[in-house]
């Protein structure tokens, strides 16, 4: 009987194929040693991730650090383009001779049947359904094989183990493009001249290793300024990689387009129609706003999945559920698809009109026990509110729409600490011509909303404007509600400028309008809450905390938590006054808390501004200096320290007397420099007493002798300049 014929290797390394590096491996170490865990662990591991995100590279280098005894053989599969040929072409890269009548499978069996290797497939996602037939086969018939795979899908073979590749981090893609620049450029180095531009050209390409290749690859010709300056066109300008490189690594367009190339005609649309997003999407978004003509809304999910596993969608975890992104580069190709296909305007029309409904749910769910769910999720929606915005004050004939949707996002402009991007949206929105109808509505909401958010930035004369516009067209046009929340606002700016006699008239006028119709919400608790500090800085102070204890039982009711804190805030006052400094901590540490969840630096900063005082009482004025110096670093975030007001600025003056008397000038300004150096997380922990030691060696001092009582009186507040200021 004839003896089986075996495979002849040809002459090659037994120890693989694996090509050499000729340039430097850069970055990776944290995925090398996740890649180094997991061969360890499992026999099959498959590397995803988008086209030039570095799978191929990744893997070459991982292999070549293993120790597998006949070594590591890598298949480069993309030339393959049938996938009959598969076989044929892992026989060639393993060396394989054989002239018999064998299929190469049986060939593969019988030369793996006794080795200890490891095999690398790269590229096969246009050959997925073969591979994985063959790889599941060799894995079940070969002990000692493991297989490395690399790909823009996984391979779904059981006992595959994925590892998805995400683009390079900032410093290493700066890293990358240092050392292919000067690779390219003799002398070329990072400098305080070029660095920044760098930076910025590796964030505008997403990291992706080759596309930061092929950008430093330009330096021969462009500086890191002028490369910067010409990548609204990435994809004819990132062209040029070397002769040797595979076809679909030469450009970035090649190397998009070839993941491109593989998706459905369904994949495909979806893709280009998703590109009308910014930033994070979810699923009900990508429904309403990608389906119809050619996709039905049924079947978003299951080509979404697809494009997840082709990894042109990533996945990601976020504290408002699953939620979607795609690399700007990616998107830019998908871009590029729906205004070849015309079909740009009707989404993003679709884009804004979801953006406007969530900005709208948002506003009334506000006033519930869902704010920290609605401020998370507006946070999260952020890119793609803004991109609703830009369109509607730049399209002919949507004003209206921005004008509404920069008003209804006032929550977020006040209660979440965007101040000055929302006076940025509201200025652009009111400066468009106004529009009669039923759309003035929305113009005369963007007006009061921008005087409120000038009132709180201490810019006083925009402020008074905008409100004084918005009063004048209400009354015009017979808006009851705009002329409410114009005098309310009315009534805060004479708060702010210390005309307390003026400010309660138009308060308790906004207010009485409010009832009249029916409006209750967290601006109208708002409004009572300015009514009680109108009270407070004018001596009642039983009457502000009747009004602070109406409001803190109506926010119980409806689970509202922001105004709360501002009612908590004149409670605290009062408790101060009274002499009480263990029930005005308390009230104010739930102040700091709530105005710290909802990134309210209004709210947190004149609570600390408070703290401090009430610190000062408690006997440690060193403590008291460190928390003025915290406050001193955050308003400028804000606005106007104090808005500038006399009445506000009282629970300051007095504590940077107190604390200067005890502590003497130097130590109280070193304590206060000790302060401002805190960010705002560990401000916020040092007012909650979350840290346990006291730096520069604070000693709590005995107890301060107690204010003269008149001194206590908000009645009569001492100004910045040295005189009384009464209510």
């Amino acid at each position: 009987m004839q003896r089986p014929h075996r495979p002849q290797q040809s002459a090659r390394s037994p120890l693989g194929n694996l090509p050499l590096e000729l340039n430097a491996f850069v970055g990776r170490s944290a995925e090398l040693a996740h890649l180094a865990e997991a061969l360890e662990t499992s026999r099959l591991v498959t590397v995803t991730g988008m086209g030039g995100v570095g799978k191929s590279r990744l893997v070459s280098h991982a292999a070549a650090r293993t120790d597998a005894r006949d070594g590591a053989w890598r298949v480069e599969l993309a030339p393959v383009r049938d996938a009959e040929l598969l076989e044929y072409a892992v026989v060639e890269a393993l060396g394989l001779t054989d002239q018999t009548s064998r299929l190469p499978r049986e060939v593969l069996l019988d030369h793996l049947a006794e080795r200890q290797l490891l095999l690398v497939l790269d590229g096969f996602e246009h050959l997925v359904d073969g591979c994985a037939s063959l790889v599941g086969e060799l894995l079940r018939s070969v002990p000692g094989l493991r297989v490395l795979a690399a790909g823009r899908r996984p391979l779904e073979v059981e006992g595959e183990r994925l590892l998805p590749l995400a683009p390079l981090a900032e410093p290493e893609a700066v890293a990358l493009f240092a050392d292919r620049a000067a690779a390219r450029v003799p002398g070329f180095a990072l400098d305080d001249g070029n660095s920044a531009d760098v930076l910025e050209v590796c964030r505008r390409l997403d990291g992706i290793p080759l596309a930061v290749e092929l950008a430093a690859g330009r330096l021969s010709a462009l500086s890191p300024a002028g490369l910067l300056a010409r990548l609204e066109d990435r994809f004819r300008l990132l062209t040029g990689g070397g002769r040797d490189a595979l076809p679909r690594h030469q450009t970035l367009r090649t190397a998009i387009g070839w993941s491109h190339e593989l998706c459905s005609a369904e994949e495909r649309l979806l893709w280009a129609r998703l590109s009308v997003f910014a930033g994070q999407f979810d699923l009900e978004a990508v429904e309403y706003v990608c389906s119809g003509d050619g996709l039905h809304a049924d079947d978003v999910l299951d080509v979404l999945g697809e494009l997840l596993a082709q990894s042109v969608v990533s996945r990601e975890e976020t504290p408002t559920g699953v939620r979607y992104r795609m690399l700007d580069t990616v998107r830019a190709y998908g871009a590029d698809w729906l205004e070849a296909a015309g079909d740009a305007q009707q989404r993003r029309r679709r884009h804004r009109d979801w953006y406007v409904g969530l900005a709208t749910w948002c506003e009334l769910d506000w006033f519930s026990p869902r704010q920290d769910e609605v401020a998370a999720r507006v946070e999260t929606e952020l890119p793609n509110l803004r991109c609703a915005l830009e369109h509607c004050l730049t399209e002919p004939g949507e004003a209206h729409l921005g004008q509404y949707l920069a008003g209804s996002l006032w929550f977020y402009w006040v209660g979440c600490g965007r101040l000055a991007e929302g006076r940025h949206w509201l200025e652009r929105s009111v400066e468009l011509d106004a529009e009669d109808g039923p759309h003035e509505q929305s113009r005369l909401k963007a007006l009061w909303v921008l005087g409120y958010v000038a009132i709180l930035q201490g810019d006083t004369v925009p402020a008074l404007a905008a409100l004084q516009e918005c009063r004048e067209e209400a009354e015009h046009t017979g808006n009851a509600i705009a002329v409410a929340y114009a005098e309310h606002r009315a009534g805060c700016l004479a708060l702010v400028t210390d005309d307390m006699g003026r400010a309660e008239t138009l308060l308790r006028s906004a207010l009485d309008r409010y009832h009249e119709i029916g409006e209750l919400n967290s601006n109208v608790l708002m409004a009572q809450i300015e009514l009680a500090m109108t009270r407070a800085f004018q001596g009642d102070l039983p009457g502000a905390v009747t009004l602070c204890e109406d409001v803190r039982r109506v926010c119980e009711d409806h689970g509202e938590r922001w105004a709360l804190a501002y009612a908590l805030y004149v409670l605290a006052y009062e408790a101060w006054t009274e002499g009480d400094t263990g029930r005005a901590r308390g009230l104010l540490d739930e102040c700091v808390g709530i105005g710290h969840t909802f990134h309210d630096l209004l709210g947190t900063v004149l609570a600390i501004e408070l703290l401090a005082l009430v610190t000062t009482d408690e006997g440690d004025p060193a403590e008291a200096a460190l928390l003025q110096g915290a406050a001193s670093r955050m308003w400028p975030s804000v606005g106007l320290p104090l808005f500038g007001s006399a009445h506000y600025n009282v629970p300051h003056e007095l504590c940077e007397a107190q604390a200067r008397e005890a502590l003497g000038d130097e130590r109280y300004e070193e304590c206060v420099r000790e302060g401002a150096r805190l960010g705002s997380e560990a401000a916020v922990a040092r007012a909650l007493r979350r840290t346990g030691t006291r730096p520069l060696g604070a000693v709590p001092s005995p107890r301060a002798v107690p204010a003269p009582a008149d001194v206590r009186k908000p009645a009569a507040s001492p100004t910045r300049k040295g005189g009384e200021t009464t209510g």
